[in-house]
């Protein structure tokens, strides 16, 4: 039976080095360690090219190669017949290749040393596995599609966003044995993604933020293809991507206002999915682990589907037409005068520059969700309300939502959470599909500070 690419994968993730042999244009052979042999379908692969060598000129110039590799576990040896076709140098297929060599150069002591010039594309003409005795492969940790499916049929039942993001967190811990995952929801006109659900973390970092193109998180969603690292890589260490952006936008000083992202300390392996609809990036599903090469090509394939029935859920959430209807019927119900809370008032500051919002000196949440608040809360010191529709909210000039396909809910469930979590005397409830009460526990002393210049 012929062998098919998709079959020695587990060869693919750079495990044990595989070996190229090429040939110059007047017959002299040549052979050299390869950092990486890069999966790309069922037909194509694409190597590493780091450094203008032998190999480089003699594919330049006859563009067969022999690539040899070893599976990691059974150490079955395979030889691969390819066929150069081109080199790429961005775009997606470059930016998972250059995060993936950032972990093997960490891993091996040559950060810095190793720097990916472009991705080299190869048409697979012939697999044979080469005669010699094998070991038998370990039973699988799990099985990967029976996990697919249970949490589909699980997603299916969710009829909200909030309860989509929970059930989907849950899938992840209970069904593929992951424990540290978040969920980041895009804002395309700021270039910015921001946490709306997260698990396993001390503490949850809702509302944290991270610019497109920065770190694994925002490469994934830039280029819209995932990114998986097997080992540490201090390039693409969120925290570090965070103080990049800050520093670059000459913000380094109030690092004190942003909701640090959350994220393990000795975060050894790392896969970031794109959340989409269509071909348009929604957000990320990220997984982490501190176990070395915990995520192979199996976990990002079965990720990538649920992470493809998590953003066309979503979509369905926000733009089903049952949904849209009862929305535009949905009118916030009446409630009673609750009586004047005692106790010292609230200080509530809300800066119009970025939209950020303190309570009293501590900082709680910015942009489009700070405009929220500032709304809710201006009309219920002013008029005593407490009831609400989502409706209203994407009509409200004080707002300025990017556009009526930004996720309002999204917005209002990251608020809710993050609300709780900093044990603020204000909570954002639901009462009813599209209707949700503000329920104030101090009076407030609202101060706006009008933006500079």
């Amino acid at each position: 039976m012929k062998l098919k690419l998709d079959a020695i994968r587990a060869c693919l993730d750079g495990a044990i080095p595989g070996t190229i042999a090429t040939c110059a244009a007047d017959g002299v052979p040549n052979a050299a360690y390869l950092s990486q042999v890069q999966y790309v379908d069922a037909e194509h692969v694409a190597l590493s090219w780091q450094f203008f060598n032998t190999t480089r000129r003699n594919i330049l110039a006859n563009p067969i190669a022999r690539v040899a590799l070893i599976d990691p576990v059974t150490a079955a040896h395979y030889r691969l017949l390819l066929r150069y076709l081109r080199t790429e140098e961005e775009g997606p297929l470059f930016e998972i290749m250059k995060a993936k060599l950032a972990g093997i150069a960490s891993h091996t002591g040559m950060a810095g040393v190793f720097r990916l010039l472009g991705a080299d594309l190869y048409r697979v003409l012939e697999i044979e596995q080469v005669p010699g005795r094998t070991l038998a492969p370990p039973l699988p940790r799990a099985n990967l599609l029976a996990a697919l499916r249970t949490s589909v049929e699980e997603l299916c039942q969710c009829m909200d966003l909030d309860s989509l993001l929970s059930r989907t967190l849950d899938c992840l811990e209970r069904h593929f044995d992951i424990h540290h995952a978040m969920i980041l929801l895009l804002d395309a006109v700021a270039g910015r993604l921001y946490t709306v659900a997260s698990r396993g973390y001390e503490a949850s970092g809702i509302g944290s933020e991270i610019a497109l193109g920065d770190g694994i998180i925002g490469v994934a969603a830039r280029e819209c293809t995932p990114i998986r690292i097997g080992h540490f890589a201090a390039e693409y260490s969120y925290g570090k991507a965070i103080r990049e952006n800050l520093e670059r936008g000459g913000l380094g000083v109030h690092m004190d206002t942003e909701i640090p992202l959350p994220g393990l300390a000795g975060s050894n392996s790392q896969l970031a999915v794109p959340i989409r609809a269509g071909t348009r990036a929604l957000g990320v599903l990220y997984v982490e682990s501190a176990q070395e090469q915990r995520f192979g090509y199996d976990d990002e394939d079965v990720l990538v589907s649920l992470a493809g029935g998590l953003g066309a859920a979503i979509q369905l959430l926000h733009h089903g037409p049952t949904d849209a209807r009862e929305e535009l019927r949905a009118s916030p119900r009446p409630t009673p005068a609750a009586a004047s809370p005692a106790g010292p008032p609230l200080q509530v500051r809300h800066f119009a520059e970025n939209d950020s919002i303190f309570i009293d000196t501590d900082y709680l949440i910015k942009g489009v969700a700070g405009s929220i608040l500032w709304a809710l809360l201006s009309d219920h010191v002013e008029t005593g309300r407490t009831a609400f529709s989502n409706r209203e909210l994407r009509l409200d000039p004080r707002i300025r939502l990017p556009d009526i396909s930004d996720n309002l809910e999204a917005r209002l469930i990251l608020l809710a959470r993050r609300l709780i979590e900093r044990n603020a005397p204000i909570r954002i409830e639901k009462t009813t599909r599209g209707c949700f009460q503000l329920r104030v526990e101090r009076r407030m002393q609202l101060a706006h500070v009008p933006a500079s210049g």
